[in-house]
């Protein structure tokens, strides 16, 4: 199974850190910053599965808060659902 670690943001959307290996501390704190500098907060989490694939939902496991998000990691979890959702229907009708 696929395993990432990415900085989840507030409102859904994610970049990713690594694949397949634990960010190291100082990768996690210029995450950190950049989220901070752009007025952005969220957190690390690993994705595990893959993000295109439909038969399974990729699982998101919070490790951690970055800058102080105000919202709870599970509405930004439904939040990057549903704009999984949304990439994937567009990829597919593209086809």
């Amino acid at each position: 199974m696929e395993s990432r670690w990415i900085v989840l943001g507030e409102d859904g959307r994610h970049i990713s850190l690594t694949r397949a290996s634990v960010p190291s501390d100082f990768e996690v704190e210029q995450a950190e910053a950049a989220l901070r500098a752009q007025g952005f907060s969220g957190w690390l989490a690993e994705l595990k599965g893959d993000y295109w694939v439909s038969a399974t939902r990729p699982r998101l496991a919070e490790i951690r808060p970055l800058a102080a998000p105000l919202s709870r990691f599970e509405d930004a979890a439904r939040k990057f659902e549903a704009i999984r959702q949304r990439e994937r229907g567009s990829v597919l009708s593209q086809k």
